[in-house]
């Protein structure tokens, strides 16, 4: 039996929003799971739910006792840390094991873990993916994965029970800078729709039939059909929190100007999600870029649905 054939034991580090389906997806094709995370509460509750979860203590722990581990983190520092920081993973390095971090971190950064595990004849592919917290749910997520071919062949089986678009998109690295690309498109998109509906409902025409119109023409989008609904409910509960896409997009502007490559439009949308942050908004969804250009405007989307005026 492979690494990767059924029944085998998977590690797993960081069990969030996107984290915990994950991991219950690999558990519902088969695989058992050495876990981890920072708050054991999340640990506590999967261990508690189906056998096929096993706790560990730190990460060296689940490196010692896998070969594959999936790391699912928010941030390049909380990557550092659990591979290469104390009782991290580098410390169980060894030919062999090869580490799959999820979670979407900076390139240059990604590329530098790569070669510390190398050093030690372990392997790395970066592996950062789309569709939140619903795709995660239901195992549709978009996987964009860098690093060797060989690699990437071995970790299919993963990939499969947790997403549906698969592709292998390069080198070291390559993953994260795709994830970048797709940042930028869904921050200027989940803009361009909170536009479109506030414009509009100021104008005295219903949003819902907004969306409707809008979903079945050029304008449709997969963030319009995920996002749009929560932005005229104002119900913000968090799939993606804004904090974690002014980060993507804090590292897509820094990889852009080692570049020479201008984003315009991605810098204004990052100053509209920067105005949530200092309005308290950080751990609301990210949908919730509606309120800045409502703020804008002097008008809401819900106060309009709430009193059935035109808005003016």
């Amino acid at each position: 039996m492979t690494d990767t054939g059924q029944g085998a034991t998977i590690g797993f580090i960081g069990l969030g929003i996107m984290g915990r389906p994950m991991a219950r997806n690999l558990a519902a094709a088969g695989f058992r799971l050495r876990i981890h995370n920072r708050s054991q509460a999340a640990v506590d509750e999967l261990v508690a739910e189906h056998d096929a979860f096993l706790p560990a203590g730190s990460p060296r722990a689940v490196a010692e006792a896998c070969d594959i581990v999936i790391t699912m983190l928010p941030d390049t520092p909380d990557v550092e840390r659990v591979i290469t920081g104390e009782d991290g993973i580098i410390a169980a390095a060894r030919p062999g094991l090869l580490v799959i971090d999820m979670s979407t971190i900076a390139p240059g950064a990604t590329i530098q873990l790569g070669e510390r595990l190398a050093s030690h004849g372990a392997s790395l592919l970066d592996a950062p993916v789309s569709g939140g917290d619903k795709g995660a749910i239901a195992g549709t997520l978009s996987i964009m994965v860098g690093g060797s071919a060989d690699d990437f062949a071995r970790a299919q089986p993963l990939f499969q029970a947790m997403g549906t678009t698969i592709v292998h998109v390069g080198d070291s690295g390559a993953g994260q800078t795709v994830k970048m690309c797709n940042q930028i498109a869904v921050a200027i998109n989940l803009a361009g729709v909170s536009e479109a509906l506030v414009l509009g409902a100021r104008a005295g025409v219903d949003p819902q039939k907004i969306i409707e119109v809008l979903s079945g023409g050029l304008a449709a989008s997969r963030v319009m059909e995920l996002k749009a609904a929560a932005m005229v409910g104002h119900t913000f509960a968090p799939g993606f929190r804004v904090e974690l896409h002014r980060k993507d997009l804090r590292i897509a502007r820094a990889a852009a100007s080692a570049q020479h490559v201008a984003l315009p439009v991605s810098a204004v949308v990052t100053e509209l999600f920067e105005s949530l942050a200092a309005t308290g908004h950080d751990t609301d969804d990210h949908s919730s870029i509606v309120t800045a250009i409502e703020r804008l405007s002097g008008f809401s989307l819900t106060a309009g649905l709430a009193d059935g005026s035109d808005g003016h």
